[in-house]
């Protein structure tokens, strides 16, 4: 095993023993020697010929490459130093950068400068993360330098997570660089390793560093039991995505955003108790119900969401079949089922927009022009006439003004908020209110609204379609969202006008993760969500909006040549009804959902089971003990730790945003989403990270995790803008950002959220649609 020294040290080992990479010459001299005799030690350098043509000069402190931390990018690197008057002063800068008192054995290096890079990047033998066993493989091949990549100033940053027993799966342009972790990891003893390359024009690839790599968390399974764990979700995956009798589309991919979007809504890593709630509230069967009472196909036996390594994922195929109007005939479902899939496929960064730019699941007011993308596609012009035909009736039953099934909908809302009342005013005991909690949110709550949902979904298409008929322009249609009055507006308006007790018993139920137990509700720790000593109890003037008569009647043509049984004004009170009525819905079921929790979570507590222990658990727990003479103790015992192994395992457990192939299920490449940018408007300021930073947050960019209702607290701080990792152009956080006149980019991905977030001060250009990256 060759030993780890100073950076320098490191590479000068390793010389002679690496076969699959070069490794430059160095030459190097400590602070000890440049402080005593500068002269004689530049003097010494300068024997190495390679040293009149261009160079880099690289810290090695003795502070870096350590086990307990690396300082990655914390010293000084001058590169292209060309001269000796230029050489000396490169010298000193990266000295200097060992701040005061640096250690005498501080060395710094040089090595020829490579000019002639055509890709190069950071590789690690081990997911950071969960510590899996992965490559990842960091690379720019656009940016032509050495150190885009970890100086994180690389626009066309690409990054590839390789299994390790994979072997087929490699890209083929990453071959030299998995050959080369390969044989480092033999030579460093399978330690996990942090790897600068660059690869020349002609195909030789250099060493540029290696480093200990120090892991966050030590991985739970054994590189053979990771095997296993990827190939069996290889094997479902390969199971589920071949043709199904009761399904239209000959393949199925599956997606952590389309329909439903639980990435947004629960995280990509769940814990089994809030995944378990959100499949029995909404993806089991719920979902299905309402989407076929509105007038689709009926997919009632068909769970949307599938658990993939523990990654909640959508089943694609079985989403885009239940967006088939029913009774459309077999063969255009067929092909239509088969068009969407494929083009999600061709087009990815659309997984959150499928609705918007890939699905016709409504008739709006620019449809001719939106079925053109069909016709494109080889479909006839009776197939889409067809389609108009299912599509219209379907659209006047959600959407009519006085009998549309939106309305029924808002009625069952309200019935819920009674029963809430009842059953926490009951002398139930705890399992059986959990269970009448969750039995009257599915029939009352998630199950309207679903239908509430669908009717949002087709009120923002419509009011697209209004934008892309010359209708309304982008100013209005900003006016018309900020004219809404949503739960948001009661918030913030009651912060100021209640009393913190009676703001709390009205709002206190929310929490920013809406499924997870563990995730503190406002009414338990209010003064972490409010700064109470900063409201403005001002009455906020309502904003207005207003139609011409002009776009009025221009309306009521388009919506007479649709079909859509709708006057103009009628059609804005729709849109506008909708849209509120969403949103007042989600408000509602999640008290619901809070308070369920809140029980369980005391329930537990009485059984000697903290809340980290009950999250683990699943959700069945509470049928199966409402139903049986159960042991509470030991039925809640086996179902922690059954959902702790089976958490534990997969956390080490990496998969791509949209899996099309098993294949992807061992090698994938991230995807670098196409974010949701909402208003117009633009935001400077510096970076306040969920779950890392502390401290105010006003005049901060805000960055989400997820665009989950709780989160709404942000909303009474005076923040600039914000940015979601996950949530779609129709998110709840998307509707708030447009109500509230605030800059935000939602659904920004897993690739640019890291990278924004990592930065200390950024510019938002939400009309540009451009986030740059200041210091």
């Amino acid at each position: 095993m060759t030993r780890f020294g100073s950076k320098a040290e490191t590479l000068a080992n390793l010389e002679g023993i690496v076969k699959s990479a070069r490794i430059l010459p160095q030459v190097r001299l400590t602070v000890r020697q440049w402080t005593d005799d500068a002269d004689g030690a530049f003097s010494s350098l300068l024997t190495e010929s390679w040293l009149r043509d261009a160079v880099i000069v690289r810290s090695s402190a003795s502070q870096e490459d350590q086990e307990s931390e690396s300082l990655a990018g914390r010293f000084t690197s001058v590169a292209n130093v060309c001269g000796e008057e230029a050489l000396r002063q490169a010298i000193s800068d990266v000295i200097s950068s060992f701040g005061e008192g640096p250690s005498d054995e501080d060395q710094v290096f040089i090595q020829p400068f490579l000019d002639d890079v055509a890709f190069s990047g950071v590789a690690l033998t081990r997911e950071p993360g969960g510590g899996g066993h992965y490559y990842v493989i960091n690379y720019d091949d656009t940016d032509g330098k050495t150190d885009s990549v970890e100086a994180g100033q690389s626009r066309n940053l690409r990054t590839v997570y390789i299994d390790k027993a994979s072997g087929t799966a490699v890209p083929e342009n990453l071959h030299g660089v998995v050959e080369l972790l390969r044989e480092l990891e033999e030579i460093f003893d399978d330690a996990p390793l942090d790897v600068e390359y660059a690869g020349a024009s002609d195909g030789t690839l250099y060493l540029l560093q290696v480093r200990r790599l120090n892991l966050r968390h030590t991985p739970v399974a054994s590189r053979a039991t990771q095997d296993r764990l990827l190939s069996e979700i290889a094997d479902k995956v390969r199971n589920r995505a071949g043709p199904h009798p009761y399904l239209y589309g000959s393949k199925s991919i599956f997606g952590v955003m389309p329909d439903w979007n639980p990435a947004e809504i629960i995280g990509i890593r769940p814990r089994p108790l809030a995944l378990s709630l959100y499949k029995e509230l909404v993806t089991d069967s719920i979902w299905a119900y309402q989407r076929n009472n509105y007038g689709y196909k009926n997919l009632r036996s068909f769970p949307l969401l599938i658990s993939l390594g523990g990654i909640p994922y959508i089943d694609v195929r079985v989403s885009f079949n239940s967006f088939l109007p029913r009774g459309i005939p077999d063969d255009l479902a067929e092909r239509l089922a088969d068009y969407y899939i494929n083009r999600l496929i061709d087009e990815p960064n659309l997984h959150d927009k499928v609705e918007f730019e890939i699905i016709h699941s409504c008739l709006t007011l620019d449809t001719p022009d939106r079925l053109q993308t069909l016709k494109d596609a080889g479909f006839s012009q009776t197939d889409v006439d067809t389609l108009v035909d299912h599509l219209r009736p379907l659209t006047n039953r959600a959407i009519h003004g006085t009998t549309g099934l939106w309305r029924d909908d808002t009625a069952k809302i309200s019935e819920l908020s009674k029963r809430q009342q009842t059953v926490e005013q009951s002398s139930l005991d705890p399992v059986s209110k959990i269970y009448w909690l969750m039995e009257d949110c599915k029939r009352y709550g998630t199950l309207p609204f679903a239908g509430l949902a669908r009717a949002g979904f087709m009120a923002m298409q419509m009011l697209h379609s209004l934008v892309n008929q010359g209708i309304l322009s982008e100013q209005d249609r900003t006016a018309f969202l900020t004219h809404l009055h949503t739960v948001t507006t009661d918030l913030s308006r009651d912060l100021g006008a209640l009393t913190k007790s009676d703001f709390l018993e009205k709002y206190g139920f929310l929490r920013p993760g809406t499924y997870d137990i563990c995730s503190p509700r406002y009414d338990e720790t209010p003064d972490t969500y409010f700064d109470w000593s900063q409201i403005d109890s001002g009455e906020s003037e309502p904003k207005q909006f207003s139609l011409t008569l002009d776009q009025l009647n221009a309306c009521d043509r388009l919506l007479a040549d649709a079909g859509l049984e709708h006057t103009s004004l009628g059609f804005f009170e729709f849109i506008k009804s909708a849209i509120e009525g969403r949103e007042y819905a989600k408000f509602v079921f999640t008290k619901s959902v809070s308070d369920a929790l809140r029980i369980f979570a005391d329930f537990s507590a009485t059984l000697g089971f903290s809340r980290d222990d009950a999250s683990y658990a699943s959700i069945s727990v509470i049928k199966e003990l409402y139903e049986s003479s159960t042991d509470p103790s030991a039925a809640l015992r086996r179902s922690i730790e059954a959902g702790r192994e089976h958490y534990d395992l997969n956390q080490q457990i990496c998969l791509p945003q949209l899996i099309v192939d098993p294949s992807n299920v061992m090698a994938f490449e991230v995807a670098v989403s196409d974010p949701n940018f909402v208003t117009r408007k633009k935001a400077t300021g510096e970076v306040w990270k969920y779950g890392l930073d502390e401290g105010a947050i006003d005049d901060k960019i805000v960055f989400l995790p997820n665009a989950d209702p709780g989160f709404d607290w942000i909303f009474t701080r005076r923040i600039l803008g914000f940015v979601t990792q996950y949530g779609g152009v129709n998110s709840h956080m998307a509707i708030r950002s447009n109500e509230l006149g605030i800059p935000a980019v939602v659904g920004a991905g897993e690739q640019l959220y890291n990278r924004w977030s990592a930065a200390f001060k950024l510019e938002i250009d939400c009309n540009n649609q451009t986030v740059r990256i200041l210091s």
